[in-house]
């Protein structure tokens, strides 16, 4: 028999802490990474962010919401990355 939580623990921070990993990962890839090979790799954080999104949402321990957890955590990731690569094509424009 599993025990009933009478106050659940938010699960906001893990939410957040994948769209941290992303916008991470998007600053290191548009310092480290040539611009040719920049969607590559963005794409590449994307999926890394899928998994470490489940990660998080298998460690939190609580099915309810499962779906909608992962989703939101996606979804956020793929907004900071699109927001920063949006930066560096503005970035590679300007500088030509």
């Amino acid at each position: 028999m599993s025990e009933i939580e009478l106050v659940p623990r938010r699960a906001i921070g893990g939410i957040i802490a994948v769209w941290v990993f992303a916008a991470v990962a998007g600053v290191a890839i548009g310092v480290l990474v040539p611009v040719e090979w920049r969607a590559a790799w963005l794409t590449v954080s994307l999926g890394g962010c899928l998994i470490i999104a489940f990660a998080v949402q298998l460690w939190y321990g609580r099915s309810q919401g499962f779906t909608e957890r992962v989703a939101a955590s996606v979804l956020g990731a793929l907004l900071v990355l699109g927001v920063l690569s949006m930066g560096f094509a503005l970035a590679a424009v300007v500088t030509g």
